[in-house]
Formats: C-alpha cells, sequence, structure tokens
C-alpha cells in the first residue's frame, strides 16, 4: 500500500538506472541533421538489377547506421528511365532543398537560406580509378548542383576484413585465424584483383598487406584491366613458393566489366572468390565518407570510429 510520500514500509524502492559511465559506456544515438545534405551513391558500370539491388543494400546499411539520413542512388551509365543519372539525382536534390525552403517561407515558418552542399557524392569504388572518377566529377558540373565528391572507399581495415570474410565464404581461407583447424582448400598466396591501373593496384597494395597480416599468406595486387596482370602475379607467387593459389576481388562489382574477372581467373588458373558486394563494411565506410564530410562524428556498432 502507499502512502503520500511513497511506497509503503517494506515494499522495496525503484531507483532510476545511473548512468554507465567509462569505456563501454553505450554511444548516444547519432541522427541525421535536420536539412542535411543528401547522400548520393555513385554507381559505376552497366546498370542492372544486379547493380540496383546492390546499392540499395549497401543505402540500407547506412540508414540503419544513421537515422533520417536521406540516402539517393544516381548511376554514373543510367538512362534517367529505369536507372536515373547521377547529373539528374544531384540536379533534383538541389532542386528539392530549394523548394523546402520556399514552402517554409511560404508558410511562415522560420527557416535558414540553403548553405552548403545539397549532396555529398560517395563512390561505390574500393579503389581508385581516374577514370571512373573523372567521369563522376563531370557528372556533378553538369548537374549544376552544389555537391562535394568524397575519396573511394580504400584502402582501409574494414576491407581487409570483408575480402578475409569473401576468401573463407569460397573454402579458400579459415575464417578465423583463432581456431585450430585447416581448410583444405585454402590458399597459400592471394592474387589481389582490382580495376584501374597501376594506382589502383598500388592502393590495393596497402589493404593487401593487411590482408597478408590476418591470413600469414603472401598477398599481391594486380590490374584487371592491364592484360596479363593478373596472370604474371600468379607467376611471381608460384615462382616464390605458393603452390594453391586464390584471386581476392578488390571490387565492389559492378565497377568491373562482366566476364573480365571470370576470364582472368581462368587465365591464372587460380579459384576465386565474390567480389566485395554489399558487405556491411561497404555500407559502413559509404556513411563514414558521407559523414567526415559533413563533420559528423561516425560511431559504429562498437563505439569504435571509423577513420
Amino acid at each position: 500500500m502507499s502512502t503520500p510520500t511513497g511506497p509503503a514500509s517494506g515494499l522495496p524502492v525503484r531507483m532510476p538506472r545511473p548512468r554507465q559511465s567509462g569505456r563501454h559506456r553505450r554511444p548516444e544515438p547519432v541522427v541525421a541533421p535536420e536539412g542535411a545534405a543528401a547522400l548520393v551513391l555513385a554507381v559505376p558500370g552497366t546498370p542492372s538489377s544486379a547493380s540496383r539491388s546492390l546499392a540499395e543494400e549497401v543505402i540500407s546499411i547506412a540508414r540503419s547506421e544513421l537515422p533520417g539520413l536521406n540516402a539517393l542512388i544516381g548511376y554514373l551509365d543510367g538512362d534517367d528511365a529505369e536507372y536515373p543519372t547521377l547529373t539528374s539525382v544531384l540536379a533534383h536534390a538541389a532542386a528539392e532543398r530549394i523548394a523546402r525552403f520556399e514552402q517554409a517561407k511560404a508558410v511562415g515558418r522560420e527557416a535558414a537560406e540553403p548553405e552548403g552542399p545539397a549532396a555529398v557524392v560517395v563512390p561505390l569504388l574500393a579503389g581508385p580509378d581516374s577514370t571512373l572518377v573523372q567521369r563522376i566529377r563531370h557528372a556533378i558540373e553538369d548537374s549544376q548542383a552544389p555537391a562535394e565528391l568524397t575519396d573511394v572507399l580504400g584502402p582501409h581495415p574494414l576491407l581487409a576484413e570483408a575480402l578475409h570474410v569473401r576468401l573463407s565464404e569460397a573454402g579458400l581461407a579459415r575464417a578465423d585465424r583463432a581456431r585450430l583447424f585447416t581448410v583444405a582448400t585454402a590458399a597459400d598466396g592471394i592474387v589481389l584483383a582490382t580495376v584501374g591501373g597501376e594506382e589502383a593496384v598500388q592502393a590495393a597494395g596497402i589493404t593487401g598487406m593487411l590482408l597478408a597480416a590476418r591470413l600469414a599468406v603472401p598477398v599481391m595486387a594486380a590490374a584487371l584491366d592491364v592484360e596479363g596482370s593478373v596472370a604474371s602475379i600468379a607467376e611471381q607467387l608460384r615462382g616464390s613458393g605458393s603452390l594453391q593459389l586464390a584471386v581476392a576481388p578488390y571490387l565492389v562489382g559492378p565497377e568491373v566489366a562482366g566476364g573480365l574477372l571470370d576470364a582472368a581467373v581462368k587465365e591464372a588458373g587460380c579459384a576465386g572468390a565474390e567480389p566485395l558486394g554489399a558487405y556491411p563494411a561497404i555500407g559502413k565506410l559509404v556513411l563514414s565518407m558521407y559523414m567526415t564530410t559533413l563533420g559528423i562524428a561516425p560511431v559504429m556498432a562498437q563505439g569504435a570510429q571509423v577513420h
């Protein structure tokens, strides 16, 4: 029975739970600021239902990490029908921001004049590809929208993790270094296949070193768009003692021409893993690029920041 001053004697008193402190404190949830620039994912390659599904999954991951995020997809080779071009998506994002401002003024609501970028464009690329990045820049210019272009997603430790997972899914690497068992088909040498020429090979090499540390096997990068590059690197690895090789695509997927990866794997006489695709790290890195550009601190699920 309760009294005017609280529970009757002998009944437990429910006290508010104190806020957890210290390094294990759960981070405050981050939400997209009101009126923030749109995140526009720039998808290279020939548009298809597969690339759209992949892009939508990447966006879904980003939205789950940042509630309220306005995220859009623009295709570098879109048709403005089924697959909207990057240029038209950016122009729409800029026009929509102006319309929201004018609508607020029309109803007498106080609103700040739009300033800063209307969109932050994130290329769906694991590594640098100067040709594709230049085309993205031209699309931004053609849209006449105030937009910022971020760097590509790699190199980054999360991409080394994603490569490891794709290799393990193909039975070409152990899923966990700590488990004391072997995989019969585990590769003892990895060809890290990328696109974008020598610049991309050098950048992939950084992630390759991180992957080599995870797997304890040699990893060398090669360019899919340079004829004979994958086969040549495979021969170098065999010459240094690796007998069971695997190709790990350092690619999200849409940026590589159809059949190019399969042909290179066959020429090199290796087994092959799948591209990175919509691995969760891809969505998190896309969001990290966006948030860093806008000066919002990205918070990972474990409370660790992505840099």
